[in-house]
C-alpha cells in the first residue's frame, strides 16, 4: 500500500475504553504515533472533533485514513459522504475496517455509499427502539432517571406528621433518613 497510515478512532463517552479500536489499528498496522483519538464525543455531523481534525490534516495525497469501523467515523451518511469525498479531493484512500475504499474509483464509491446508508440505517433503528422502549417505560408509570427515595404513601405520612405540629422538620428528615431539603420539597 503506497503512502502512510494515519488512524482515526472516537469513544462516545468518557467512560468508554478506545483500547480495542487502538489494538484494530495496530493490527492493522497503523504505528501508535500515527494514532488519533477522541474521547466523550458523541459525535453530530458538525461538531468538532478535535482528534479527526489531527488526522485529516495529517494525510497527504498517497496516504490512507484507517478507522476500525465507518460509525467511529460519522454519525450520519451526509458526514460520511463529505469526509470521504475530501479525502478523494485530496488524493487519500480510506480505509474502514481491512476494506480499502478509493473514492476515486467508481466501485470504490458506489461500496462506500452503500456501507454508509447500511450504518445509517443501524443507527436510526437503535434510535428509534430506544425511543420505543422509553415511550413504553414512560406509559406504564416509570420515570426515566433516579427513582424517588420514599414512596407515595411515605411522602403522605410525612405530610400527615407535619401538620400535627408534633414534629418538626428536622425531625421528619431524621425519622425519614432524608435530608431538610427533600423535607421541604415534599411539604410544598
Amino acid at each position: 500500500m503506497d503512502g502512510d497510515l494515519i488512524g482515526y478512532a472516537r469513544c462516545s463517552s468518557d467512560s468508554d475504553d478506545v483500547t480495542a479500536q487502538r489494538d484494530h489499528l495496530h493490527e492493522l498496522d497503523v504505528p501508535d504515533d500515527r494514532i488519533h483519538l477522541d474521547h466523550g464525543l458523541v459525535v453530530e455531523s458538525h461538531r468538532t472533533r478535535p482528534g479527526l481534525d489531527q488526522a485529516l490534516s495529517m494525510v497527504r495525497p498517497g496516504d490512507t485514513l484507517v478507522v476500525p469501523s465507518l460509525d467511529r467515523l460519522a454519525r450520519s451518511v451526509a458526514d460520511a459522504r463529505e469526509i470521504a469525498d475530501s479525502l478523494a479531493d485530496r488524493g487519500v484512500k480510506l480505509r474502514i475496517g481491512r476494506q480499502v475504499y478509493d473514492p476515486a474509483d467508481p466501485m470504490g464509491k458506489v461500496f462506500f455509499d452503500a456501507v454508509a446508508t447500511v450504518a445509517g440505517l443501524e443507527l436510526d433503528l437503535q434510535r428509534m427502539k430506544a425511543e420505543e422502549v422509553l415511550r413504553l417505560a414512560r406509559s406504564n408509570g416509570r420515570r426515566r432517571g433516579r427513582q424517588p427515595r420514599m414512596t407515595a404513601k411515605q411522602r403522605a405520612e410525612m405530610r400527615h406528621m407535619y401538620v400535627t405540629g408534633v414534629y418538626s422538620v428536622a425531625d421528619l428528615a431524621e425519622i425519614f433518613t432524608v435530608s431538610r431539603t427533600t423535607v421541604y420539597r415534599i411539604l410544598a
